[in-house]
């Protein structure tokens, strides 16, 4: 009752003071920058001009990657570690009118991020250049832009020619959103609120608002910044003023206050958000409205106790992802990362590590919504190079603006609790290292003292290892090398510890070697061959590593029983174009680290996490159950929740298993016959869980599984439809690889296709594909008409099938 009346109090004040918020016109004008964009492939003279034809070029809405629409090939400069796609120069040009009455206004286009080495004009005017492929930035289009009628031109190129220069597929072109901002001259600065809460009891939370106000007027001005704290549900729990004079062409910062009642805390089981809707005004006129992400929780990084959150110890259970989603490339749809990250959060993880630069906004506010802890991570080189073209070659000139709109763009997270200011950094071998560790986190501390600073390191000897000698890192990231994690706190006392990265385990969903307990590590030289398959497949045993590495078991059963280890980031989550270590040369195209395949298929190995990393009753054996009469074939079954394991086939048990301490699977070594493989976990006898495995008959038929049974009108609506090849009673046959081809009708079209096989060249953009092990993958993108969608899959000699989707 106490709650209710002070959120009332808050209401009604706000009320009395401004008016009825929900009311009033926004005074901030953010408009989708996206549609209709014109495209040209390959560099091109005065293609900046305003008076330039472009009405041959193609039309396109973005996010936009022309590299995976490309076709695979050897002899692309970006080489297989970068997805053996083509890259190149590209160019955009927007023809857009301004409202007349925008005259008044500062008009801002904010672009989410363009790879790479990006120059854009408006009006044939530059207003500037960005090298970093992976920053989000914007430019004012102030006094160039024409109003009312008159067309304004906004042109961009994209220059991603000098290769390679990534040790990853980076994607190329305007692959993140584009917003045209409008507000009034005196407004909140870009990214120019910053919201903690430094006092959190279970009564109340002290909310800190500091907020920068620009004065674009010529003349001096007073102004009015109100902020309120608004709950999940859109009641406001907080309200207050503040007042400044600020001169013209200048910023104010100006600090407030709040208390929140009895705060909701935002945790990884229950994310619970709130939001501050920041007011200017002049006088009584608004001139700007902004609003912030506010989770309010407080956590904690021990030396022997390891992490806690709101004062709970947990493990922080990670996967290192890269920004791209297969098929789509780079280009960042918000269905496509909700997709991934649900994978990884049912898998039982609870936090993400940005893998090896800034990913999207987009990204950032689904782990707020979805509880994800982030370590959001900035660099991969710093002034010395991995590869020739790498970030080193604009070190000196962009790293400390870089460094900085990251850490602005970004600090309001709820679930960003870690900032990594590089992975595996070559300075960390030499003194180097001291100067420029101590420079980035003074750059980072000037910006946020909430967070700790961290680094993913390789080398644990302190004496050879530059970057912790600096003393400026709050937490230490280390990378593999897990027998030596014991011996930790010996080495740096003192020091808190997360496993930065972890496993390089190799595998290819659906391919199983025998016998499994063989495990093989990739040999100790980056040019060592790999004595692996003609067809460049893997096992998804789990029993092949980098050399640099270790099992998914041998990693999990070290850190899960070392406290002082705050987490760990599994290299990696899911798989990712480019790298395919271990088949450097191509076909090779994409990795082999993922626990998912490039499709979003989970391999074996993600039922081992799922259980140890969640309470949900799990069983899953493997592998599939279609052999050759008498071969010793080794089942696995992943479970919890139970004592013990049978195993059956054909109806005869085959024995009882259980895990021994450090265990994490039983294993039978049988000799193959046709039938059912049924496996039973059990806990004081009784039946837990059951699961089955049978032996497929020759493939039928086709069987279409959506994530979803609708699309939403807006043309960013992506649905995921896994394509099964079954045989006549349904079952997944295994080992097939038939030719899938797909029409789409409607209001959509294919956005993109994958089977998750990593030397599969064929397009990703086709409208068929190559079932692998008996799956394959179709993306379907609403068109934005409002039409419902029907796909349709064939396939010769099997009986075909359709799905419709719906408008919602």
């Amino acid at each position: 009752m106490i709650k209710t009346t002070k959120n009332l109090f808050y209401l009604a004040i706000a009320m009395i003071l401004f008016g009825c918020h929900t009311e009033e016109e926004p005074a901030r004008i953010i408009q989708d920058f996206n549609e209709s964009w014109k495209f040209r492939l390959g560099d091109t003279l005065n293609a900046s001009a305003v008076e330039y034809d472009d009405s041959s070029w193609r039309v396109l809405d973005l996010p936009h990657d022309w590299s995976i629409e490309g076709n695979f090939s050897e002899d692309h400069p970006a080489g297989t570690a970068g997805g053996a796609l083509p890259t190149g120069t590209g160019w955009y040009r927007k023809i857009f009118k301004v409202p007349a009455d925008w005259k008044d206004k500062v008009v801002r286009v904010e672009f989410g991020g363009i790879y790479r080495n990006s120059e854009v004009w408006i009006n044939g005017h530059s207003l500037g250049k960005r090298a970093n492929g992976y920053i989000s930035f914007g430019y004012d289009l102030g006094p160039y832009l024409q109003f009312g009628e008159k067309d304004n031109v906004l042109v961009v190129k994209a220059d991603n020619s000098r290769q390679p220069n990534s040790r990853w597929y980076t994607g190329s072109g305007i692959y993140r959103d584009v917003k045209l901002v409008a507000t009034g001259k005196l407004h909140v600065a870009p990214q120019g609120t910053y919201v903690t809460t430094p006092e959190i009891s279970g009564d109340s939370a002290r909310v800190v608002m500091e907020v920068e106000i620009i004065n674009k007027n010529t003349e001096e001005k007073k102004l009015k910044v109100a902020s309120e704290i608004m709950d999940g549900s859109g009641r406001s729990v907080a309200f207050t003023t503040v007042s400044r004079t600020v001169a013209p062409g200048q910023a104010v910062t100006v600090q407030q206050n709040m208390t929140v009642e009895n705060p909701q805390l935002w945790s990884v089981e229950a994310p619970y958000m709130y939001k501050v809707h920041t007011r200017v005004y002049e006088g009584d006129e608004k001139t700007d409205d902004y609003e912030t992400p506010l989770g309010i929780r407080y956590f904690d990084f021990d030396a022997e106790k390891g992490f806690s959150l709101n004062g709970k110890p947990m493990k922080i259970l990670g996967v290192c992802l890269h920004h791209d989603s297969g098929a789509l490339g780079a280009a960042v749809y918000e269905d496509a990362l909700r997709r991934k990250l649900g994978l990884m959060k049912e898998m039982g993880a609870n936090a993400i590590r940005t893998a090896h630069n800034p990913h999207s906004s987009v990204l950032l506010r689904l782990c707020d919504e979805m509880g994800l802890i982030v370590q959001d991570e900035a660099f991969d080189s710093w002034k010395k190079k991995k590869v020739k073209e790498d970030y080193h070659t604009d070190w000196d000139t962009w790293h400390k603006r870089d460094l900085q709109d990251f850490i602005k763009r970004d600090r309001n997270h709820p679930s960003v609790m870690m900032w990594s200011i590089g992975n595996e950094i070559r300075e960390q071998f030499d003194s180097t290292g001291i100067t420029i560790t101590r420079e980035l986190t003074a750059i980072v501390k000037a910006l946020d003292t909430t967070r700790p600073v961290t680094s993913a390191l390789t080398e644990n000897n302190p004496e050879k290892n530059f970057i912790y000698q600096s003393g400026a890192l709050d937490l230490l990231g280390f990378n593999y090398k897990i027998d030596a994690y014991e011996d930790l706190p010996d080495r740096f006392p003192g020091a808190r510890f997360i496993a930065s990265e972890n496993v390089s385990g190799l595998a290819t969903r659906g391919c199983y070697d025998m016998p499994s307990d063989s495990i093989m590590h990739w040999p100790e030289a980056f040019d060592a061959p790999f004595e692996g398959h003609a067809d460049h497949t893997v096992s998804a045993y789990d029993q092949v590593t980098a050399y640099w590495g270790a099992t998914h078991e041998e990693t999990w059963k070290v850190v899960k029983n070392l406290d002082f280890i705050s987490g760990i980031f599994i290299w990696a989550g899911i798989d990712f174009l480019g790298e395919p270590v271990p088949y450097p040369d191509y076909p090779a195209r994409s990795s082999y680290y993922g626990i998912v395949d490039l499709a979003g298929f989970p391999k074996d190995v993600y039922y081992m996490y799922q259980s140890e990393w969640t309470d949900k009753p799990v069983l899953h054996v493997f592998p599939h159950w279609n052999w050759k009469e008498g071969q010793e074939v080794d089942v696995w079954t992943y479970y919890n929740r139970a004592d013990e394991v049978e195993l059956f086939l054909n109806g005869k048990s085959l024995g009882k298993k259980s895990k021994k301490k450090g265990e994490f699977h039983v294993m039978w070594r049988v000799p193959y016959a046709p039938g059912t493989l049924k496996a039973v976990s059990r806990k004081g006898g009784e039946v837990v869980l059951e699961k089955e495995v049978r032996t497929a008959g020759e493939a039928a038929a086709l069987q279409l599984q959506p994530d979803k049974d609708y699309l939403r009108k807006n043309k960013e609506s992506l649905c995921f439809i896994t394509v099964n090849v079954v045989d006549k009673e349904g079952n997944l046959v295994p080992e097939t690889k038939n030719n899938v081809y797909f029409d789409v009708s409607g209001g959509a079209k294919i956005a993109g296709v994958d089977n998750g096989y990593q030397a599969d060249t064929t397009s990703m953009k086709a409208p068929e594909k190559k079932a692998f092990n008996g799956k394959c993958l179709v993306i379907l993108q609403s068109d934005g008409s409002g039409e419902k969608a029907v796909l349709k899959a064939r396939s010769e000699g099997l009986e075909p099938t359709e799905i419709v989707l719906n408008i919602k």
